[in-house]
Formats: C-alpha cells, structure tokens, sequence
C-alpha cells in the first residue's frame, strides 16, 4: 500500500515489535491487549484515540516512526478485567496445541 502512495498507521501496544517488522508508522498506545482503541461502549474515547492515530498519517516524517498517543487507561493493569466471558474460538480450537506450549 506504501508503495501505492497509501500510508498506513498501526495502533498497538507493542511499538517495538511492528518497528522490528518494518511497519512504517505506529501510534503506540498504553492500552490493554485486545483494546487498542479505549474501553467498550466509550465512544467519544474510541473517536479520540483515532483520530490521534490518524493524524499520524500527517504528522510522521521518517520511516519507523512511534507516536506514543497521550492516553492513560483508567485501570492499573491488576484491576483490569478485560477477559471475554467466553474463550474465543481461535483458542477454542487451538486450546490442546497452547496447554502443551505452556508445560
């Protein structure tokens, strides 16, 4: 898409990582895995950390760039119950193979 003159921008929680990839661009965020863009049902929060990502498209002027967005989650991480009622699928079906990883 770069070379097509589309820039991209990457949310996430681990910058380092999509740097190490070569990712062109991403908004770091201090966010629970699973929740890039702020908690459920906050739809102005969601609005927010959006458009901070996107404005990254305008702002970023070298290749591997991070922008570390100025939000904090309300939560310390101990506190956060971000977990899914139900385990998803992709788990579900993969749950034998992920048990003997962890032994």
């Amino acid at each position: 898409m770069e070379e097509n003159d589309l820039p991209t921008v990457v949310l996430t929680p681990v910058p380092e990582f999509h740097n190490v990839v070569g990712i062109p661009r991403s908004a770091a965020i201090a966010y629970p895995f699973g929740r890039p863009v702020g908690e459920v049902h906050d739809q102005q929060g969601q609005r927010d950390v959006l458009r901070e990502a996107i404005a990254m498209l305008e702002t970023a002027d070298t290749p591997g760039e991070i922008k570390h967005l100025p939000f904090v989650w309300p939560e310390t991480p101990k506190e956060t119950n971000w977990q899914p009622p139900e385990i998803s699928p992709i788990i579900k079906a993969n749950l034998d193979v992920i048990k003997k990883m962890t032994v």
